[in-house]
């Protein structure tokens, strides 16, 4: 079974030369096609440098054609049996390629996640490797004392001899912060004790996630429309047809950066394109749950939905109801009703 890593890339080479070095090290053989998409820094440079580490396929779009059509480009090049997703700043470790083949090989039918983690410590870097800060953050990087400095940096002779020091900075979820975390946390816990739960595609992730290429092409890739979400709506389409969706330990490790990370909670365009393409409660309601458990939640205790199963449960009494805000409506008024109910008997 040959394998196939599929990175996305624009205008983070530096992050990308660490990725590539990550994937040089993998204890079992992997192609890695790597689409920069229309990136304006020295991408082109440094995948051109990893060619002879790699067996190496580059995808090059002169103007950027976003997440999923970059994702779709790179799925179509590769030639392995099972693609597996990885961002271009995420380290993959040792493992990595060996832990998702073994479920495969297992098991054909499977859409496989992988636990994500990130380095919190990389965030005021361009470039991680050598220490250089971005825009903006040269006043903190220049306070660095040489140790802490050290600490925070990831170099290419780590990643290659002590990998095992990287994982130990490594903190579960890909982003910082409680809500990332717990939502990990619970993702993970679904997908391994609760494996006939019927919303386990809502655990899909963008980044250190297989299947098959066969599955994938056969599916049409991402939709091309939804630039966020987009890993959560392939893998609805998929479990409709009859795959299933399980757990690897293999860990990545994102290397957060200061400009943030897109919130599906604020960057909002995604919701209309996915809930028209599967008007179904479940996907009304898979924001109220990631608002159940994110820092600050806007949702009444009675309302929060704390678990995958509970988002399973709590979408089923509105089976075969329209409309996306309707459904939410209606959930939160019967949550309500209830409590209202139970105080009374009280």
């Amino acid at each position: 079974m040959k394998m196939s890593v599929v990175i996305r890339s624009k205008d983070e080479a530096d992050r990308l030369r660490l990725t590539l070095t990550s994937l040089a090290c993998q204890t079992e053989p992997v192609e890695v096609v790597v689409v920069n998409d229309g990136s304006s820094d020295h991408t082109a440079g440094v995948i051109a440098e990893a060619a002879s580490e790699l067996d190496l396929v580059a995808v090059q779009h002169e103007t950027a054609q976003g997440r999923s059509a970059a994702a779709n480009a790179g799925a179509k090049a590769a030639s392995g049996d099972v693609l597996i997703f990885l961002d271009g700043d995420t380290l993959a470790e040792p493992e990595f390629v060996a832990r998702h083949a073994a479920l495969h090989r297992e098991a054909p039918n499977l859409v496989v996640r992988g636990e994500t983690h990130h380095l919190r410590c990389t965030r005021p870097f361009l470039d991680p490797e050598a220490g250089i800060p971005r825009k903006g953050e040269e006043e903190r990087v220049g306070r660095m004392s040489g140790r802490e400095l050290a600490r925070s940096t990831v170099t290419r002779e780590q990643i290659r001899t002590d990998f095992a020091s990287i994982d130990k900075r490594g903190q579960p979820g890909i982003y910082p912060g409680f809500g990332p975390r717990k939502l990990f946390e619970l993702e993970m816990q679904a997908l391994r004790e609760n494996e006939d739960c019927d919303v386990l595609w809502t655990a899909a992730s963008g980044a250190n996630q297989s299947l098959s290429r066969e599955a994938f092409l056969g599916s049409g890739g991402f939709h091309p429309d939804i630039s966020i979400n987009e890993h959560r709506e392939l893998a609805l389409r998929l479990v409709q047809q009859g795959m299933k969706m399980k757990a690897t330990r293999a860990r990545s490790y994102h290397m957060t950066h200061r400009s943030g990370w897109r919130d599906p909670l604020d960057d909002l365009d995604w919701e209309e394109v996915f809930y028209a393409a599967h008007p179904e409660p479940v996907v009304a309601l898979m924001p109220l749950f990631w608002q159940s458990i994110s820092d600050d939640s806007p949702l009444p205790q009675e309302a929060r939905i704390m678990s995958l199963p509970e988002l399973s449960r709590a979408a089923a009494p509105f089976a075969g109801m329209q409309g996306r805000d309707e459904v939410r409506a209606a959930y939160l008024a019967s949550r309500t009703a209830t409590e209202t109910v139970a105080g009374d008997a009280v």
